[in-house]
């Protein structure tokens, strides 16, 4: 939130339509990063600004760009129509949502203010006459921008006057460290830089020294996740692989985990193996990670966004794929079976995922920067979340380097533990481990290599179609379910008898979910109470369900 202190947007000297388009958004005062960053970028200083991740960064620097541009467009002197502005992002989702905050910040001045998109997977020459045009704002991938340069179809030396980073920590750790050197080549000697990061990491202190001139530094007092009242975050100790998938499986299927929920895991093949697991009990998940085409990532990331996906299965490229010590062939063909991965990939930060009730690490994550990232996906702005992470006795190490970082003032662990009862849900682990046998590791491989056929398709044959028919996008679902692995149909229901007993006052696992939200909808008008997605604790815990079961029952009338 913004300090008691701060002005409004209306006090900081932007446009009307601007301030318009602000209303609109439903942004009532500033937060705190755009409160400090807003004045000073106005005022053409260089800005080196850090924040936490869904603070309004965007925000923070959009605002300031369209009003420099807006000033220029209203001076007494022509000014010939040419790039002013270039944004570059580290991955194409990250850049199309860019592209979509900016839009609708320039709602009210579209006729002034164009906004290009060069993130898209498409041919330089495709998008060559948008450059022609000669359009306001550039949003890009470095490595996107560099090809436009070298082809001559983008020119920025003699025109260029605002330059923005953003999320500035992965733009070098993604390796577009000499394609940025190459792009600066290009640039006039003089213009304003703004660079915005969730994270101060050696590699943002490279870009500051390359980038910025005599920066002002911005780090609003915040903390780098949300407190424990809005954000609550659990671990949970498992013993063995078999134990994660049994969790997770109790979780999901007995809907004792409400809302949708992002599950994070390390590796490609991971990310497929609990897609086909979570099949094998008819729970649907889409997969995203580097291999898919880029519109088809950015389509999931937007059908999720408006409610038509509850589970997406995520890798986190910073994960390694591979040990760092293999033989010699086992490399050649982990390097071949990485050949279609996209390097400008990236889900794990900035990706503004709306309405997420819960975040589960169901891999650890590699390391703080990580962690902080993954779980920012969920209590964004002042909505509540939760984060789950399970962690086998080899995470520990990355898991305690977790803790530490985060740890209170007191010394206490923000990850408290998940208190539930092991024994309760042993009556589903013969199910488990019959799904996880389906699961084989060629089933693994049939799936990535059907997904990306099916996407591929759907990315590029439907194209022009749904070009013309936008209404129809809607039919083209991202899980349905890919079956190379032989699946069981009994175990798509859970008998009653193997539904803990504390537990069956809350779990309906034999509901379908539109039944299951009527009697919810129905149940909270009964109470009075709300039944809003993305409210209260998503994680039903075993303490309050036993609780509830040893309640007396009301005496008979």
């Amino acid at each position: 939130m913004a300090a008691a202190t701060a002005p409004g947007f209306e006090h900081m000297g932007l446009d009307g339509r601007l301030l318009r388009a602000v209303a609109e958004l439903g942004w009532a005062a500033p937060t705190a990063i755009q409160a400090e960053a807003i004045p000073l970028a106005l005022e053409g200083r260089d800005l080196l600004a850090r924040a936490r991740t869904g603070s309004g960064k965007t925000g923070a620097y959009g605002l300031p760009l369209l009003q420099h541009l807006l000033r220029l467009k209203a001076a007494p002197s022509a000014v010939a129509q040419a790039v002013r502005a270039l944004v570059l992002v580290p991955s194409k989702e990250l850049g199309q949502q860019v592209v979509r905050s900016l839009r609708q910040l320039a709602a009210f001045c579209a006729r002034d203010v164009r906004v290009a998109d060069l993130c898209a997977q498409t041919d330089l020459a495709a998008q060559r006459p948008v450059l022609m045009e000669k359009p306001d704002v550039v949003v890009g991938t470095p490595g996107r921008v560099l090809a436009h340069l070298s082809a001559r179809s983008l020119s920025l030396r003699h025109s260029l006057e605002l330059l923005v980073l953003d999320e500035a920590d992965l733009l070098l750790s993604f390796g577009f460290g000499e394609d940025i050197k190459s792009l600066l080549c290009h640039l006039p000697k003089i213009y304003q830089a703004l660079l915005m990061s969730a994270t101060f990491s050696p590699d943002v202190e490279a870009l500051k020294e390359l980038v910025l001139h005599n920066p002002v530094t911005v780090r609003p007092p915040e903390p780098q996740l949300p407190s424990s009242s809005q954000l609550r975050q659990f671990v949970v100790r498992c013993g063995t692989e078999e134990d994660k998938f049994l969790l997770l499986c109790a979780l999901l299927k007995l809907r004792l985990l409400r809302g949708r929920a992002l599950l994070f895991v390390g590796t490609l093949a991971r990310c497929y193996r609990l897609k086909l697991f979570l099949e094998q009990f008819g729970i649907p998940a889409c997969a995203l990670n580097s291999e898919l085409p880029a519109r088809s990532r950015c389509h999931v990331i937007t059908q999720f966004n408006r409610g038509i996906y509850d589970y997406i299965v995520a890798t986190d490229e910073e994960a390694p794929a591979v040990p760092a010590e293999q033989p010699p062939r086992k490399k050649r063909r982990g390097a071949a079976q990485s050949k279609g991965k996209d390097p400008e990939y990236g889900v794990a930060r900035g990706i503004d995922f709306q309405n997420v009730a819960a975040v589960i690490n169901f891999d650890v994550p590699p390391t703080v920067e990580s962690y902080i990232h993954r779980v920012g996906r969920t209590a964004r702005a002042d909505n509540p979340g939760t984060a789950l992470t399970f962690a086998l006795p080899e995470e520990q190490d990355a898991l305690a380097q977790i803790e530490n970082t985060l740890a209170g003032e007191n010394g206490e662990s923000m990850l408290q533990p998940y208190k539930f009862s092991t024994e309760e849900i042993e009556g589903l682990r013969y199910r488990c481990r019959d799904a996880m046998r389906s699961v084989t590791k060629q089933a693994v491989k049939e799936a990535r290599l059907r997904e990306i056929k099916d996407e591929l398709l759907n990315s590029e044959k439907l194209k022009a179609y749904f070009e013309d028919n936008p209404r129809d996008l809607h039919v083209l679902r991202h899980d349905k379910p890919l079956h190379p692995a032989i699946v069981k149909p009994h175990l798509r229901n859970v008998p009653e008898y193997l539904v803990p007993p504390s537990l069956r006052g809350i779990a309906k696992p034999h509901l379908k979910k539109r039944k299951c939200l009527r009697l919810r909808h129905a149940g909270a008008n009964r109470r009075g109470g709300s039944t809003s997605r993305g409210t209260g604790n998503p994680l039903q815990s075993f303490k309050y369900a036993r609780r509830r079961a040893k309640r007396p029952a009301a005496p008979p009338s």
